[in-house]
């Protein structure tokens, strides 16, 4: 088992920024010690950072409130993993060869230099490629998931292109690497993330649609024979269906209550005559049954996009993010599809510190900090310097007198103490032992 680690991740979405701190020890699992969150409502749109100014303000808070849990005092958070979501992000596939010559072993430089070619592939100047995800290889005339070792004159690999609006990466940038100080340790995916830790690999290998449902962006992930597939985020989630109860004259606030507590996805078998607060509960069952069947249209209708069938995706539908919170929302989606649907939830392998924590909607951030974790050995936090340490009272802390040095010993000895003192030394004497040998 390696050394300690602390790994550190935030995700800004459009409706919350939540930031995270897990503990790793090398071994596959991770400890969740703390989470913190604060809303995003009007700093950001669809996933992207509209203000600057007041997501940095709110995302430094968040730090200062994680740096004070016990877990990570007094240590400092000094970088973070990224998550990238939002409306812009899709996946573009493409197709790469080389003519190799004849009887080549394909090895990772082979592999690599695919990757390299998918990557500088011809797309739309307003995007940025942020990953090449492999769907399948082609040796001479066989398919495969795993080409190193194959021998070949020829290769050819289907690539999905993970796109995003070049703004989505430089706000984020902006804003937690210019205003905030922190090092960006790394731009990880976030529903791919999800998707590596949320899904089995027998539900990636017989078909599987992971649905991540936030305020106002949705993403599709789906996953056939173990890679992906097809992945496309659609613009609406969650707040589309507050939004709709305002129209009652409620603030969104008051809105997104009365969704928590008595929207239901499901029409109900009768019709309520109550009242809250002035608010028919028949009028909010309309609106909110209407919006959810649209979206559920539109999260099935992905499958046809994709060129798959029902029938194709046995692993069934997964689903995470706030968006499923609404009572019956996960149900509709399981009454319009002929696949099994159920709630995603973390792997036993990752754990979450204090029940406050478990009870957020933290799967985006513990996948991205878990990518982080398995990408590479970064450590996120320091342990303070002297000068970091608060003092004590308001009272800076004094420098410790020194020690007084011991008087000199007589220069005139006895014979009989002067050989006493030499076998004693040299009972306890040696070479001084090397510290470092202790440290990992």
């Amino acid at each position: 088992m390696s050394e300690e680690r602390h790994i550190a991740a935030i995700e800004i979405s459009s409706s919350k920024i939540i930031a995270a701190v897990g503990r790793t020890y090398g071994d596959g699992k991770l400890e969740v010690v703390a989470i913190e969150q604060e809303k995003a409502v009007d700093a950001t749109r669809y996933g992207i950072i509209a203000n600057l100014e007041e997501t940095s303000m709110r995302a430094a808070r968040i730090i200062k409130s994680l740096e004070q849990r016990t877990g990570v005092a007094p240590r400092r958070i000094k970088g973070v993993f990224v998550g990238l979501s939002g409306r812009s992000l899709k996946s573009i596939p493409t197709e790469v060869s080389l003519s190799l010559p004849e009887e080549t072993e394909i090895s990772d430089e082979v592999i690599n230099r695919l990757r390299t070619d998918a990557m500088r592939a011809a797309i739309d100047n307003t995007l940025e490629v942020i990953d090449a995800v492999p769907r399948e290889f082609r040796v001479g005339k066989s398919v495969t998931h795993a080409p190193k070792g194959m021998i070949g004159d020829f290769i050819q690999a289907t690539y999905d292109l993970i796109v995003c609006r070049q703004e989505l990466k430089r706000n984020l940038t902006r804003t937690i690497s210019d205003k905030l100080g922190l090092r960006i340790e790394g731009f990880v995916v976030t529903p791919l993330a999800a998707a590596h830790l949320i899904l089995t690999p027998d539900e990636k290998r017989l078909g599987c649609m992971l649905v991540d449902m936030g305020a106002e962006t949705t993403s599709v992930s789906i996953y056939r024979k173990g890679s992906l597939c097809y992945f496309a985020t659609l613009p609406f989630g969650g707040r589309n269906i507050t939004r709709d109860i305002t129209s009652l004259n409620v603030l969104e606030e008051n809105a997104e209550d009365i969704k928590i507590t008595s929207g239901n996805a499901i029409p109900r078998d009768t019709v309520s005559t109550l009242n809250l607060n002035g608010v028919k509960l028949s009028e909010v069952s309309s609106l909110v049954v209407a919006r959810s069947e649209e979206i559920v249209a539109n999260i099935i209708e992905q499958i046809e996009y994709a060129g798959l069938k029902d029938k194709d995706l046995s692993g069934g539908i997964i689903c995470i993010g706030g968006g499923f919170r609404m009572q019956g929302m996960t149900d509709l989606l399981a009454q319009q599809s002929t696949m099994p649907v159920r709630r995603g939830k973390l792997p036993p392998y990752v754990t979450i510190d204090e029940l406050r924590n478990s009870s957020l909607d933290c799967e985006q951030v513990v996948s991205v900090m878990y990518a982080g974790a398995t990408l590479c050995d970064t450590e996120c936090l320091e342990e303070p310097t002297r000068d970091d340490i608060p003092p004590i009272g308001g009272v800076p802390a004094a420098d410790p007198e020194p020690e007084p040095e011991p008087e000199p010993a007589p220069r005139k000895k006895s014979r009989l103490m002067s050989s006493f003192t030499r076998r004693i030394a040299s009972m306890f004497g040696g070479e001084p032992t090397d510290d470092s040998e202790l440290i990992e």
